[in-house]
This record gives structure tokens, C-alpha cells and sequence, in this order.
């Protein structure tokens, strides 16, 4: 029988901040064009909560029914680790769904963008098909093109679009920088299981690359919202302090490039989940502010 605190595992809230930091990011740019709205933004928060909350089953289910947790280095998961009946487990991902679902359409109506509720629908199949179906896109290398744009770009310029009701250089610079990030965490997670994918025929990008390779795009993705910290304090001087962030994110990289194995970078990602939160959080308040 699954207690509630495998449950809480499978839902796997290291990666939360994936969901957080876009639309923490979306309302500081919709704030700095005049169009924060904290209802606006609690819906959002709720779409993107519900959306890894139910990738996360969704891979879960997927990758267990598969037999890819067979080998598996990381935290138990519930399919492949037997905590729980598969069905159960994709019953969850479908509820989670089914809860940012609802939310988006409210959120759209609620922002008179209709055709948002169409994006929303695209994002959900998006969580479903990165593992699941017949041919995922996750098992050919598209996992972190996926994570940059679902919960980079989209999560955050929709979410300042459906506040302010436009979108602004500032947002796409935070998205860019949210999005590289949140990839980030998804390509550390399959650099740690190269050896176990490769071998259960799941072709991520780090198994493309080759572990050497793909250490070295994850520091450029946590390296790159220094670059863009520097192009947003020309309109807010405050983002500057957004570089705390590398406190965590160094870290990161050192352990990374350092060549850990396995369970070791297990800790990275909950680190640089909350690196790109601390930066998404700064740069917010940064840029609200002007």
C-alpha cells in the first residue's frame, strides 16, 4: 500500500519551483508595465502547480509501465518502484490535468483571451506525450526544448500577458532565463541517469550528448541569466541583485562539472530549482519597482 508520503515523492516538489518561478517572474513583468493582478496571478500559479504536479505522475506512469525505472538511481518512483497501481498513478496525472485545466480556463476567460484556453490545451498534451503515447518526444532528446518553452516562454509571458495584456522585452528576458534553468533541472535529472536510459532505449539529450557535453550545456544554462540580469538592470539597476542567485547555482556547477555520479547529483536539482526562484523573486521585485 503507497502512504501519502510516497504520493508526495511521486509529485516529486523539488522540481515545484519549475512551476513558481515562471509565474513569480510573469507578475514582476506585468507589475512593470502596469498590469500586476493578483488573481490573475494565483490562477496561473494554480495552471502551472497542477501542470508539473501531473507531469511528473505522468512520467511516472509512463516511464514505469515501460520498465525505464527498472535501473533506476534516483528517488523511488511509484510505477516502477511498486508503491502503487499504474492506473492509480495515471488517474493522478489525469486529476492534476483536469485541475490546471480548469483553472486555465478560467484564467483565460477572466483575461478575455479565449485562444489562451487553446495554448493551455497544447501545454497539457505537451506534459502528457514527454513520456507517454507511442513515440514520446521525451525519448528523442526533446525533453529540455519542451521544459524552455512550456515552462519558460509560455509560463512566462503568459503569465504577464494575462495581467497586462501584453508582453514586454523585460518578460521574454526573464522567460529565457526561467526557461534555461528549468531545463537545466530536467538535463542534470537525465545526466544522472545516462547509464540506465540508454540502456532501457530512452534517447534524452544527455544520452545524446554524452555526460561530458551535457555537464557542460547545464553550466551555460545556469550560467546564463547572469548575462541576462546585466541587459535587464539597464531599465532596473536593483535587478543586479538578482546575481545572489549564483550562491546557489555555483554550487550546482560544482558538482556537476566536479563529475558526480548517480545519487550525489540528486541534490543539484532541488538546488537549482531554488536558484532560479531566488532569481525569478529579485528580478520580479527589481523590475516591478522601476
Amino acid at each position: 500500500m503507497s502512504s501519502a508520503s510516497n504520493w508526495l515523492e511521486g509529485a516529486r516538489p523539488h522540481t515545484w519551483a519549475n512551476a513558481f518561478a515562471p509565474v513569480v517572474a510573469g507578475t514582476g513583468a506585468a507589475a512593470a508595465v502596469g498590469g500586476a493582478h493578483a488573481g490573475r496571478a494565483l490562477l496561473a500559479l494554480i495552471v502551472a502547480w497542477a501542470l508539473i504536479v501531473g507531469v511528473n505522475y505522468a512520467n511516472d506512469y509512463s516511464d514505469g509501465i515501460r520498465g525505464t525505472d527498472d535501473d533506476r538511481t534516483g528517488p523511488a518512483r511509484l510505477t516502477g518502484g511498486g508503491l502503487a497501481k499504474p492506473e492509480h498513478v495515471k488517474m493522478a496525472a489525469f486529476a492534476a490535468f483536469a485541475m490546471a485545466g480548469v483553472a486555465g480556463i478560467a484564467l483565460s476567460l477572466w483575461a478575455n483571451a479565449w485562444w489562451f484556453i487553446l495554448i493551455g490545451a497544447l501545454c497539457i498534451a505537451g506534459a502528457w506525450f514527454y513520456t507517454g503515447g507511442k513515440n514520446p518526444y521525451g525519448y528523442r532528446g526533446l525533453g529540455e526544448v519542451a521544459v524552455f518553452v512550456f515552462f519558460g516562454l509560455v509560463a512566462v509571458l503568459g503569465t504577464q500577458f494575462t495581467q497586462a495584456g501584453r508582453i514586454s522585452w523585460t518578460g521574454l528576458a526573464l522567460a529565457v532565463g526561467v526557461g534555461g534553468m528549468s531545463a537545466g533541472v530536467n538535463l542534470v535529472n537525465n545526466i544522472r541517469d545516462i547509464d540506465s536510459d540508454k540502456a532501457a532505449g530512452k534517447i534524452t539529450l544527455a544520452v545524446r550528448l554524452g555526460d561530458a557535453r551535457a555537464r557542460a550545456v547545464f553550466t551555460a544554462l545556469a550560467m546564463a541569466p547572469v548575462a541576462l540580469t546585466l541587459g535587464i538592470a539597464f531599465g532596473s539597476w536593483a535587478a543586479n541583485f538578482g546575481l545572489v542567485y549564483l550562491v546557489l547555482a555555483l554550487k550546482a556547477v560544482r558538482i556537476v562539472g566536479g563529475g558526480a555520479q548517480g545519487r550525489a547529483l540528486i541534490p543539484v536539482l532541488g538546488l537549482t530549482g531554488r536558484a532560479m526562484l531566488l532569481w525569478a523573486v529579485i528580478e520580479a521585485v527589481a523590475v516591478a519597482l522601476v
